[in-house]
């Protein structure tokens, strides 16, 4: 090869090495770095129910395939589970069960994204709700509204007076932890259609009366997660909407939440693996998350 040829083609190669570094370097400035995720919260956000469960932990009966998880696996995220089946916002603060540390020592200045749902099992809301009005609902045949006859506004009254400043007080504290991260507070997806559907009787024996007073129950309870969301700096992520038509009296395959009875999870009345996936991809989508 001639010297003038063999020059332009080693020149050539200097300047395509010098494009290709600078690209990489490029490449790697813009680069997004794996976010410190760490999963906080009760059943809803360990999955409880949906298989496979997750044998570090046998008594928090988190799975790995709960919304956590799906978040980690779609962004990329270092996830530190550390939620736990009935826990409640006492328990951000103070071991739920022996060997198992309080929720919030999970956290640091260097977690980037915490998420979480809580709320539900303070004053056991969602199971004497649950509970109180299925008995009455087979007692009365599905007819009238004994549920709320006999409670009334009891349920809403301890959501507004106990579990609202307690979720305020965790929030804070999720702050002070991890003062650098986003956290989001997830609402509960719809466990009860608007109205009663009297072929879901036999799944989820609630009496017809009964099925919008136990909705405006998880309404009240999702206004006050949001309500201290927003009053501690989160982002209160809202499935009313998108879970409308997907509650515990839909069919398999449409239900995210699996009924009282008759259900296809181990843990009834708590969402289905679909149910956690569209959790996850709910939160990625309100959090701008990829």
């Amino acid at each position: 090869m001639p010297k003038h040829a063999l020059r332009r083609v080693m020149t050539a190669s200097v300047a395509l090495a010098g494009t290709l570094a600078l690209g990489l370097t490029d490449a790697t400035a813009h680069a997004t770095p794996s976010l410190d995720y760490v999963a906080l919260g009760d059943s809803y956000s360990a999955g409880s129910g949906v298989l496979p469960i997750d044998l570090t932990n046998l008594l928090c009966l988190r799975s790995t395939a709960n919304y956590p998880h799906v978040i980690a696996s779609a962004t990329g995220a270092r996830l530190k589970d550390v939620t736990c089946g009935a826990a409640q916002t006492s328990h951000f603060t103070q071991a739920q069960y022996p060997g198992v540390a309080p929720q919030v020592d999970a956290l640091s200045t260097g977690t980037d994204l915490v998420t979480l749902t809580i709320g539900g099992n303070d004053n056991n809301t969602f199971i004497n709700a649950i509970t109180a009005c299925g008995s009455a609902g087979v007692l009365s045949g599905g007819k009238g509204s004994p549920c709320k006859d006999r409670h009334g506004t009891s349920f809403v009254d301890q959501i507004e007076n106990n579990t609202y400043p307690a979720l305020k007080a965790a929030l804070r504290t999720v702050r002070d932890k991890a003062p650098n991260a986003r956290v989001a507070a997830l609402g509960y997806p719809w466990i009860t259609p608007a109205t009663a559907d009297p072929s879901c009787f036999v799944k989820l024996p609630v009496a017809a009366g009964d099925v919008p007073y136990l909705r405006d129950i998880q309404t009240r309870l999702n206004a006050v997660v949001e309500r201290a969301a927003e009053e501690t700096g989160a982002t209160y992520v809202d499935f009313s909407r998108v879970s409308e038509g997907h509650d515990a009296c839909e069919a398999p395959g449409t239900r995210w939440i699996e009924p009282l009875l008759f259900g296809h999870s181990l843990v009834p009345v708590h969402p289905n693996a679909l149910g956690e996936r569209r959790m996850a991809e709910h939160t990625m989508s309100a959090l701008g998350l990829s």
